[in-house]
């Protein structure tokens, strides 16, 4: 017998709330309740989702924290078991149906299905809000997010009510375009699990780019057509009135230029009225309509022309950036070359299992992250780290999806399946960051929900009360409420924030710095005060030679010769450390006879007769060997520095030392100095070693403030200190500081990518200190670009209104001045994108 899972996923519909900050108040409320894994709240749709365990919660427990907070449920919810099984090894956004019997019934129960689109047609935040709300009307679906600046949709639905198509030819009625994205649709997963997996055609459909670059945009694309077709049917209107040929000839021509250029204007528009809101496409249309209405041809084709003709340009110039940060991230090859048996064979990357062999030539791009077998050959990383110079690659070297093999022949076993890669893990991260909204953008999208409602009721008292009250002509104040219609509409202000926010991460991504959306870029430029953590982020967290000392028997170098020779047999940190001090001095190294590794002492072995030692001061006293009063007060000085000592001798006595500590990374007294170049207030240390140590460390960077020798919960009460005086960044690695990182207003990763991608709001890819100059200088420029934007969209609305007002500009000005705006706001935040680092 076949029980139902313990674990379900729980639909509720939820009446009384009133703002996005209802659902958080809920969201956060239900996270409490025992057994609730997770909970989730739209209050764009007034629907809950709650994933919990039946065994420690029930359905009416749920109900009941909702109704304590104030308010209703709807009890038409839907219960969804979890889903333990697949039908398919995919990587799939959609969970099959399932079936669970007992001894008495068998019942199925449809869970719930994800598809992705990619949104063509856009021009500014309010299509994505269009196309939101027209598609949470449909019966079944359940959840929608479209976001402007990624042009991408994701819809959760119940293919029980509702099919794909459906959603598609909703999105298409609206005036949209809709393409699949590399994410396959529900539909097309299922076909795709049927299919031989070492076949080429797993390889998903690629979006064709838009073609952006030149004239054919215009020629091959819908809206440039439109445009064009108007502009003809205008000209043509303008030359039959200059010969004075009959009027209907006159309106013939303008209203071909009305009809192509205002018809996906209208169309939606007016599901726009359907929908109870108000956006451009519907002020347009009332405008046009009302400019028809009053008998002026001319000016109807004339805005809907300009207005057509700015939009496109908007959609054109957003639409590059959304294209060059495409091709940043367009990097890991479709198919990979295998070795299966005997031979090779080219398939897939999707068909690709972790434990595979990938061979990889000269001048081809790494498919999937993995480990080198075979082989050797320098690989550029700059698509993933930024770094121009190539790295050389060995056997048991780490090589990422995506990077380019230079030079030599690899075999490479993969780590990670291709949905799994690093270069889809920051394509992914990249793709959110994109679309998040920063607070600058959430009080914009606040404002204008406010301020298009108003002007619309003050062009309605403009057209009613001059000629109601005071006699005034009807015509004259009408025109006048058609204008402010026009101006009625925030495209510019709205579209002012997710531009720039598109464009500096874009540039951020090509520099190897990744923003985790745009609260994080905003905050980075206000930051007053940046903490760093010391072990593995000014530090490189390896163990290097400091010093070797003599005591008169040899030299300091045949000390280093003859401990390299010994320590070449080991794999310890401090031997490695110990040998790569040797190499890079040129030493020749010989091989010791009857080598013996001591654990928790050291090593030892044979040059001829004589027996050497390498290790604590627990070797050299087990063998009786006496430290002088001048090798006891030389070990007590490096471990005062915070320094490690190897002790070097023979049986015959002590003949040197050698001091080992973190050393400190390339890079950090460069990072620091452009950083205070930058104007921060406060940097300061913060270490768990000792306080000699910390001040010498922080000295040699160029950093006057440390705090030394604390615990972790000693630096996050550091960092809540140092909040009390402003805006406080942390630097650490995401490995031993993760609670200081949390208890900052923004954190900065240096560590591995995998790690820093789970645990940080920013991502230095390279390791590279000097990056975060970058980042916060990127950030200030974005926070002021986001500025200028907004005062210059207000600024202008409110000259524009004011002169509506009192008949000093038309409707031709007005589309003039809101579309000119539109292309001046996103020609400025687009500037962005060619930020550059402070070495370029």
């Amino acid at each position: 017998m076949t029980q139902t899972p313990s674990l379900k996923t729980q639909f509720l519909q939820v009446d009384g709330m009133d703002c996005g900050s209802c659902a958080k108040t809920i969201e956060a409320s239900l996270q409490q309740l025992g057994g609730v894994m997770e909970a989730s709240v739209s209050f764009a749709t007034a629907k809950v989702k709650v994933f919990y365990d039946t065994d420690i919660l029930s359905e009416a427990e749920i109900i009941n924290r909702i109704t304590a907070l104030g308010y209703t449920v709807k009890q038409n919810s839907e219960v969804k078991p979890h889903n333990r099984d697949h039908s398919c090894n995919g990587d799939h956004d959609h969970h099959h149906t399932h079936s669970y019997e007992s001894e008495h019934e068998h019942f199925e129960v449809a869970s719930t299905q994800k598809l992705q689109a990619k949104i063509g047609g856009m021009d500014c935040g309010s299509c994505a809000k269009t196309v939101e709300v027209g598609l949470q009307q449909i019966v079944g679906v359940l959840q929608v997010s479209v976001s402007f600046a990624t042009e991408k949709m994701q819809v959760s639905y119940d293919p029980q009510q509702v099919d794909e198509e459906t959603i598609y030819n909703r999105v298409r009625s609206l005036g949209y375009t809709v393409e699949l994205t590399q994410e396959l649709s529900s539909h097309q997963q299922s076909q795709s699990c049927n299919h031989d997996q070492h076949q080429d055609n797993s390889v998903p459909k690629q979006i064709p780019k838009r073609d952006s670059a030149n004239w054919k945009f215009w020629v091959n694309n819908r809206r440039g057509q439109s445009v064009i077709l108007a502009g003809i049917g205008l000209v043509l209107g303008l030359v039959a009135q200059y010969l004075a040929l009959p009027i209907w000839i006159m309106r013939a021509f303008y209203g071909i230029g009305i009809v192509i250029a205002g018809y996906p204007i209208a169309r939606a528009g007016l599901f726009e009225l359907r929908l109870r809101r108000a956006d451009m496409n519907l002020l347009m249309t009332i405008s046009v309509i009302g400019a028809v209405i009053l008998g002026d041809w001319f000016e109807a084709a004339l805005v809907l022309f300009l207005f057509s003709l700015g939009t496109t340009l908007q959609v054109f110039t957003f639409g590059r950036t959304r294209n060059a940060i495409s091709a940043l991230m367009d990097l890991t090859p479709p198919t990979a070359t295998v070795k299966r048996g005997n031979k090779e064979v080219t398939v897939g990357v999707e068909s690709v299992q972790v434990g595979e062999i990938l061979t990889i030539r000269p001048g081809q791009r790494v498919a999937l992250d993995g480990v080198v077998v075979s082989g050797t050959s320098a690989i550029d990383l700059s698509p993933i780290t930024g770094e121009s110079i190539p790295e050389d690659k060995e056997k048991g070297d780490t090589v990422f999806a995506g990077t380019l093999n230079q030079s030599g022949f690899l075999e490479v076993k993969v780590t990670h399946i291709v949905s799994d890669t690093t270069v889809a893990k920051i394509i992914h991260l990249v793709e959110s960051a994109q679309g998040s909204r920063a607070p600058s953008q959430q009080w914009v999208d606040r404002f204008a929900e406010v301020y298009t409602p108003i002007v619309i009721l003050m062009a309605i008292a403009i057209t009613l009360i001059p000629p109601l009250a005071f006699a005034q002509p009807f015509n004259v104040w009408f025109y006048r409420a058609l204008v402010m219609l026009v101006i009625a509409c925030p495209c510019a202000l709205v579209i002012s924030t997710p531009v720039s926010i598109v464009s500096a991460i874009g540039a951020a991504t090509r520099h190897g710095v990744l923003f985790k959306g745009g609260n994080a870029l905003e905050t980075a430029g206000h930051l007053t005060t940046l903490a760093f953590d010391k072990t593995g982020t000014i530090t490189q967290g390896l163990p290097i030679v400091q010093k070797v000392y003599d005591f008169g028997k040899v030299s300091a170098n045949m000390v280093l010769q003859i401990a390299a020779s010994l320590e070449q047999q080991s794999e310890h940190p401090l031997s490695k450390a110990i040998v790569a001090k040797a190499q890079e001095q040129k030493m020749e190294l010989e091989t010791p006879m009857n080598f013996m590794a001591l654990p928790g002492k050291g090593i030892q072995a044979n040059f001829g007769e004589i027996l050497y030692l390498v290790g604590n001061r627990r070797l050299f006293s087990d063998q009786g060997i006496l430290l002088s009063d001048e090798a006891e007060s030389l070990l007590a000085e490096i471990e005062q520095l915070g320094q490690i000592p190897v002790l070097v001798g023979a049986k015959e006595g002590l003949l040197g030392a050698i001091s080992l500590s973190d050393g400190i990374r390339l890079e950090a007294t460069e990072a620091v100095r452009q950083l205070k170049r930058l104007g921060l207030k406060r940097l300061v240390m913060l270490t768990g070693d000792r306080t000699r140590v910390a001040g010498q460390i922080a000295q040699q960077v160029g950093i006057t403030e440390y705090r030394a020798e604390l615990l972790p919960e000693d630096k996050l009460q550091e960092i809540q200190q140092m909040r009390r005086d402003g805006v406080v960044g942390m630097v650490g690695d995401g490995i031993n500081d993760a609670p200081a990182l949390a208890a900052a207003d923004i954190s900065f990763a240096v560590g591995g990518i995998d790690i820093a991608l789970e645990t940080a709001d920013v991502v230095i890819v390279g390791n590279d200190l000097r990056r975060l100059a970058y980042a916060v200088e990127l950030s200030r420029r974005t926070v002021s670009v986001i500025q200028q934007n907004v005062i210059f969209s207000l600024v202008t609305k409110a000259l524009f209104l004011l002169l509506g007002t009192f008949g000093f500009v038309g409707l031709a000005v007005a589309v003039l001045a809101d579309t000119g705006t539109s292309l001046l706001v996103t020609a400025n935040g687009m500037r962005l994108f060619k930020t550059r680092t402070f070495d370029d």
